[in-house]
């Protein structure tokens, strides 16, 4: 049995019979407290979601942690400026009507909750860095110009450029042959 202390059981407790069906799990909601009951992984990852959502996640994006290539990650804001207004920080993570937030959720492909000092990152692992870097340059003071390039580049240099190599006459004879072959073996079976 596991506990967990959150500072919104009302979301829990909303998503409750959803959860339980999900996960293969039992929850107990009491006042803050709340039990998970369960095998030790399902507990594990019972908990890795319940933090998720109680730092502000919706239930989709929470529920993505089940996959086992999905990280969450926390940044701390104070730890990566100086500045005393964290006002103003998280208004440039998240951007003029949200743009800028969005903009790092689209490139990416993470999920991002800024929530008072800190801010939550939900997405593939392979990603997670990139958004990472994107949303402590954006703290640190960045210009959002400067993240937007990253992360288009850090995007572009992951896919991989087709290569079109002209064939000859030969070779689609070849090819035609082979699947002629291959079509006159599954009707002789």
């Amino acid at each position: 049995m596991e506990k967990f202390y959150s500072s919104s059981p009302r979301k829990i407790w909303k998503n409750k019979e959803e959860l339980e069906k999900k996960l293969n799990i039992r929850l107990k909601v009491q006042g803050k407290q709340v039990e998970i009951n369960g095998s030790t992984i399902e507990e594990y990852e019972a908990k890795m979601i319940l933090e998720a959502l109680d730092f502000g996640f919706k239930l989709k994006d929470a529920l993505r942690l089940t996959d086992e290539n999905v990280a969450f990650r926390k940044l701390p804001i104070k730890r990566f400026t100086r500045r005393k207004d964290l006002e103003e920080v998280r208004g440039r993570v998240i951007g003029t009507y949200g743009k800028t937030k969005h903009a790092v959720e689209e490139v990416s492909g993470c999920a991002i909750v800024v929530h008072e000092s800190q801010v939550g990152i939900i997405g593939p692992a392979e990603n997670i860095e990139e958004a990472t870097t994107a949303l402590i340059n954006l703290i640190k003071g960045s210009k959002q110009a400067n993240v937007y390039r990253f992360l288009e580049k850090m995007n572009t240099s992951k896919k991989e450029k087709p290569v079109f190599k002209k064939k000859t006459k030969e070779e689609y004879r070849e090819e035609e042959q082979s699947e002629l072959e291959e079509d006159e073996d599954a009707d002789n079976e």
